[in-house]
């Protein structure tokens, strides 16, 4: 599954968060040992006929069950069975059903067998049931995000206007259960078939092969799937809908896009390096994409990222981007990477338990980098890479070991930690063995574990017996471990002994040491010599001879290792950094430090060499470090700034160079605004539109009247709300509200926030103040709890930002109703935010 991991004000809350309870906190589970799930019986095949029932959110099943004791005999069976009418149980042989007595508390049905049965013997249970997803989740699910009920019915009974009406599954982590029964751990398999009757109008989805579909006489049609190969129960997926189905292939696999009919002439940009990403991943792996076919669909109110069900991934909504989108950036690339990975690690081979989660995950986000750097260069594979590990280094994780086997919710696995960590743990592992034994490494665990579950010991024992090394110290210290490096680097320069000492220091609390292999690269001139050293001390000092003064000392040569550092380099080091070591993260720490500088003439100068950079997102990330109130600054960088807004190959640059141009105020720049507004980029057109209002408002206007109510996104769509609601278009402003309500907690609402926010403090509508305040407290008080501490400063800050703005507005001229809106603001924040109020 792909989840962001950012929370709150950075924007993508929604896709990291799953099911959280409310109750008090309870810390007993830090003493509770998350075993692998034992297994008594093993799922052999599963067979559903299926009727979903709009009107109730209700889904009418059939389900035959085949299994065997997994060694020893047994005379009972334990499904998972949640919030289900159980109408028959009965044992199948041939033709007949024989019933069963079971027992049925509304989360296990237990059953009670006709005979012992050894692990040589099958047998087949048949259940008649009735699942009730909605309900399911009112009784046992709290404030979550996904919820629990593993069967989502969206606006079902066509009520929502402009939305459609969908059906979509969502198992992982044990909510499959609550639309079938099943034994819901990740440690069983089996193959699969599943019939769904619907209304001819809807397209179907789920694993496998569509063996058949039949036209009914009511208007109904019933189709076949068929899935021959064994995956786990979590991994079942049933998608209904209106849907286009775009039709690609890879080494003649059907290759399918599921999407809703505008996105049809758009869906081969946004999934059409899908059959290129399952040649190379198969080629990397060494092992053949193992599935009959690969299919994509989107799914509305999928608030999870996506997900990687066999055969068929869901992805939510915003994987669908239009045309003028595209053309600046397919933002759901790596996601679509990432879904496809785990058809391999996470699928073909799935973690044994939760506590090994990132045995899938980890794979999922490196394969994110070995994307990019097959596809579009080293640059942009450590430009992921850093990405990545950022997301971990500010997450606040680092008391959580890699594996763990003490959580207090499974859901608390799915975190920057399995993920990001973890994928950065595999940079590493490939770098210390080598490209050949890393990827040879794969394949041997892949090939060895397939169609099973596995554990970290697993893998650790495919990189030993590929690379000849005892890997445990690698093992311990970060699958088993916690933290990661936190280090001072210094040197110490002595021309006449011709020394430098290089002095790093671990200074991460707890006073865990990290074993760390280093390349530390001596740059003399145009020369380079690399060194290798092994770091494991709370300080260690490593001296090297030269022959003429170094100009740089680079530790960590290639930029692999996790680790937060402050490294004690001079503006010159990094000058000569930037131009002669060379990588992504080289270049961007030379930028970084630079433009803390920005008042020196050699950082300046630097940093306008770096708007001419070879790879556009280092041109991008420049653009958005210069600071244009420097007088400096803006004399220095003007003529590099439009040549970059006229030529530049990149749309997002180009857009972004125009948004810089801004801050010179020239007349002579409205012809270059105005000549852009109607680019096809929304990056352009967005920048275009503010930069032309900031010169002629009236002008502005008028356009950004004219482009309201066409498709925008993104820059463009913020400019025009922003420029409308500042000309006193309040309509603007209730559309704005009205659409920010509509939205699932998520990472669209989130992105939504601060123009939501802006907006209501400068809006003088009482009632819309009102309205829109109503919302944030709505989005606030519906994150969970467990997620609170990180979103509440976000969501509060906004509302106090409102309330300073409204008693400023009352002070300079009574206004009884928007004194009511105060009131009503001050009683929505907690007593610890109403001091100075």
């Amino acid at each position: 599954m792909y989840k962001s991991l950012l929370l709150a004000s950075l924007l993508v809350l929604g896709n990291s968060i799953f099911a959280q309870k409310g109750e008090a906190v309870d810390t007993s589970w830090k003493n509770e040992y998350r075993e692998t799930a034992t297994r008594i019986n093993d799922l052999v095949h599963t067979k559903l006929e299926l009727v979903p029932d709009f009107s109730k959110s209700y889904c009418y099943g059939k389900a035959w069950i085949t299994l065997k004791p997994h060694f020893y005999s047994t005379d009972s069976l334990l499904l998972d069975a949640k919030g289900m009418d159980i109408k028959t149980v009965a044992l199948v042989k041939g033709n007949k059903q024989s019933p069963l007595k079971y027992t049925y508390n509304e989360l296990e049905l237990n059953i009670r067998l006709d005979k012992a049965y050894t692990s040589n013997e099958t047998y087949t249970i048949f259940i008649d049931y009735t699942a009730k997803p909605d309900e399911y989740q009112a009784k046992y699910g709290t404030n979550d995000f996904l919820g629990i009920k593993g069967m989502f019915f969206i606006n079902p009974r066509g009520e929502v206007k402009n939305k459609p009406t969908q059906i979509w599954t969502q198992g992982e982590t044990e909510s499959s259960s609550a639309w079938f029964p099943t034994i819901d751990k990740t440690n069983q398999r089996c193959t699969d078939e599943l019939t769904v009757t619907v209304d001819n109008k809807y397209t179907t989805l789920s694993n496998g092969k569509l063996m058949s579909q039949k036209k009914n006489a009511n208007g109904t049609r019933t189709d076949y799937w068929k899935m021959d190969l064994p995956h786990a129960p979590y991994l079942f997926f049933l998608g209904v809908g209106e849907y286009a189905v775009i039709k690609d292939s890879y080494k003649g696999k059907e290759v399918n896009y599921y999407v809703e009919p505008e996105y049809a002439s758009v869906a081969k940009k946004i999934f059409g390096n899908t059959p290129e990403m399952m040649g190379f991943f198969s080629r990397i792996t060494g092992v053949e994409f193992p599935w009959i076919k690969y299919s994509q669909i989107t799914g509305r109110d999928y608030v999870a990222g996506a997900m990687e069900n066999t055969t068929a991934t869901i992805h939510q909504e915003t994987a669908q981007q239009d045309a003028r989108e595209l053309v600046d950036k397919n933002n759901w690339e790596s996601t679509i990477a990432h879904e496809l990975f785990h058809q391999w690690f996470g699928d073909y081979v799935t973690t044994e338990s939760w506590s090994n989660l990132t045995l899938n995950e980890s794979f999922a986000n490196y394969s994110q980098v070995l994307w990019k750097e097959y596809k579009y260069g080293k640059d942009a594979g450590l430009e992921e890479n850093y990405n990545e590990m950022n997301g971990y280094l500010t997450s606040g994780s680092e008391s959580k070991d890699l594996v763990r086997f003490h959580y207090e919710n499974r859901e608390d696995m799915f975190d920057a930690v399995s993920y990001n960590k973890g994928g950065r743990i595999l940079h590493m592992m490939r770098h210390f063995i080598g490209d050949s034994a890393f990827f040879k490494a794969l394949n041997l665990y892949l090939t060895t574990n397939k169609f099973k579950s596995a554990e970290a010991h697993q893998l650790r024992l495919a990189f030993e017996e590929v690379s000849g090394r005892d890997l445990n110290w690698f093992f311990n210290q970060w699958y088993f471990g916690h933290g990661h490096p936190v280090t001072d680097i210094s040197y110490v320069y002595d021309d006449a002994a011709k020394t430098v000492k290089v002095i790093i220091k671990q200074l991460q609390p707890g006073g865990n040491i990290f074993k760390l292999p280093i390349d530390i690269d001596i740059y003399e001139g145009d020369k380079k010599t690399r060194n290798t050293v092994w770091a494991n001390n709370a300080i260690d000092t490593f001296t090297f001879k030269y022959t003429q003064k170094p100009s740089l000392v680079n530790v960590d040569g290639d930029k692999i290792l996790l680790w937060s550092k402050t490294d004690n380099k001079t503006l010159d080091n990094y000058i000569y950094q930037y131009k002669y070591a060379g990588n992504y993260l080289d270049r961007k720490e030379a930028i970084d430090f630079a433009s803390t500088r920005q008042d020196d003439p050699k950082a300046v100068e630097l940093l306008k060499t770096a708007l001419n950079d070879k790879y556009f997102e280092i041109r991008n990330y420049t653009l958005n470090k210069i600071d244009m109130r420097k007088d400096l600054v803006k004399k220095t960088m003007e003529p590099v700034l439009v040549n970059l807004a006229k030529t530049d190959k990149y749309s997002t640059v180009r857009g972004n160079a125009l948004g810089a141009l801004i801050a010179y105020t020239k007349p002579e720049y409205a012809s270059l605004f105005k000549a852009n507004i109607n680019d096809s980029s929304y990056t352009v057109s967005g920048n275009s539109l503010i930069g032309l209002y900031t010169l002629d408002p009236s002008s502005a206007v008028t356009i950004a009247k004219e482009l309201y109510g066409k498709p925008s996104k993104g820059v463009l769509k913020d400019a025009l709300q922003n420029i409308l609601i500042q000309a006193g278009d309040e309509t603007v402003g209730t559309e704005m509200i009205d659409e920010f309500s509509s939205l699932p907690i998520g990472g669209p609402k989130f992105q939504m926030l601060e123009t939501v926010a802006t907006f209501l403090e400068n809006s003088d509508k009482p009632e819309l103040v009102k309205k829109g305040v109503t919302e944030l407290v709505k989005l606030r008080d519906g994150v969970p709890e467990g997620f609170r501490g990180q979103t509440d400063p976000a969501l509060n800050g906004a509302l106090k930002a409102i309330l300073t703005a409204k008693m400023t507005a009352v002070k300079q001229k009574a206004d009884p109703a928007m004194q009511a809106v105060i009131d009503y603001i001050k009683a929505s924040l907690p007593e610890s935010e109403k001091k100075g109020f």
